[in-house]
């Protein structure tokens, strides 16, 4: 009650403000004073009236809110104290009203490394940060570690680059990881080593027998795996490319429709400087109903390295009409210009 208490002594000002004139009669200088006196009270307590009335969100900082009533009802005569008065009722009646907001904010989660990625790996922001030296140290330690959940092709590059960092701790950690990987996969190598030799003591030296075949296989997919994570450069690539290469061969001399292995008895051939036999592969892994889009792209390439340009455009227009290769569609692109 005191709040509306002071609204009555306000609207009483402010009535008594132009009822002056009844009191004083014909004198103007004093009818003038009278009214500045009487509307400036009556003003003064509408803003005490707003800041008891209004919630306290909306009467912070004091002082100028309540300068701010004031003078917009003092400035303007009778209008200003009646818009005044009818703004403070507006926004008493709705200020309780719940208004839902049209964005909501979210505090980011805390990084951690450990954790496995659930977003997409973007490789040409995270070189970038890596390559940062004004970066943390520890903060690019932790996308280091983070990098063991993405793909050996993708992450090996990178953690390549920074075996020349200039934090020590940095490259060690690469180092390490890049170890670690190589180490799994030809210590798995040495282990299927054993079981060929089990396998062909076991069932002759024609290399027919299930154990053996699984073996040839097994390591052919081992050192290709080398290859293709990356881990091996120079001679030891060179290595690498031979021995999958000969355990594919093995294979394919006893499962000669194998097409997945007969493609890559082609790019392992491509590599190894053998276009010829490359090609053959590549016609042959068609033949077996390999789908186009994975044979076509090394295909491609291969007649690229060739110098062979035209059935490189050829093979690359045949490419044009799969949607379903977004990360070849700049290439294609450029062969088969629109």
């Amino acid at each position: 009650m005191p709040s509306f208490k002071i609204a009555f002594f306000a609207l009483l000002f402010e009535v008594a403000a132009w009822s002056g004139g009844m009191l004083l009669g014909d004198h103007a200088d004093g009818l003038l004073l009278w009214y500045l006196v009487m509307h400036a009270a009556a003003s003064m307590l509408l803003a005490g009236f707003a800041i008891v009335l209004l919630p306290r969100a909306l009467t912070q900082p004091r002082r100028p809110v309540l300068l701010l009533i004031a003078g917009c009802s003092y400035a303007v005569p009778i209008l200003g104290f009646i818009g005044a008065l009818a703004a403070i009722i507006v926004v008493r009646a709705y200020s309780h009203r719940v208004i839902e907001p049209d964005f909501e904010s979210l505090k980011l989660p805390e990084f951690d490394p450990h954790q496995h990625p659930t977003g997409g790996f973007r490789q040409a922001g995270l070189r970038a940060f890596l390559d940062n030296p004004e970066a943390p140290v520890a903060t690019r330690m932790g996308a280091l570690v983070a990098l063991q959940y993405v793909s050996g092709r993708l992450s090996s590059p990178l953690l390549r680059d920074v075996l020349t960092d200039p934090s020590e701790d940095i490259r060690l950690l690469a180092y390490g990881m890049l170890d670690n990987r190589e180490k799994r996969i030809n210590q798995a190598i040495d282990e299927e080593l054993k079981k060929l030799a089990a396998g062909r003591a076991e069932e002759g030296p024609e290399e027919r027998g299930p154990q053996t075949l699984a073996a040839a296989r097994r390591l052919s997919d081992l050192y290709w795996e080398l290859i293709y994570q990356r881990l091996v450069q120079g001679d030891l690539r060179t290595h690498a490319l031979a021995e999958s290469s000969r355990y594919c061969q093995m294979v394919l001399r006893h499962a000669p429709d194998d097409a997945a292995l007969t493609l890559r008895q082609g790019r392992l051939l491509h590599d190894l400087g053998h276009p010829e036999g490359a090609a053959t592969a590549y016609y042959k892994a068609l033949a077996l109903g390999l789908p186009a889009t994975r044979v076509l792209p090394h295909f491609a390439e291969l007649r690229f390295d060739q110098g062979d340009y035209a059935d490189a455009k050829r093979l690359m227009g045949d490419l044009a009409n799969w949607a379903s290769l977004p990360r070849l569609q700049p290439s294609i692109e450029y062969w088969n210009p629109r």
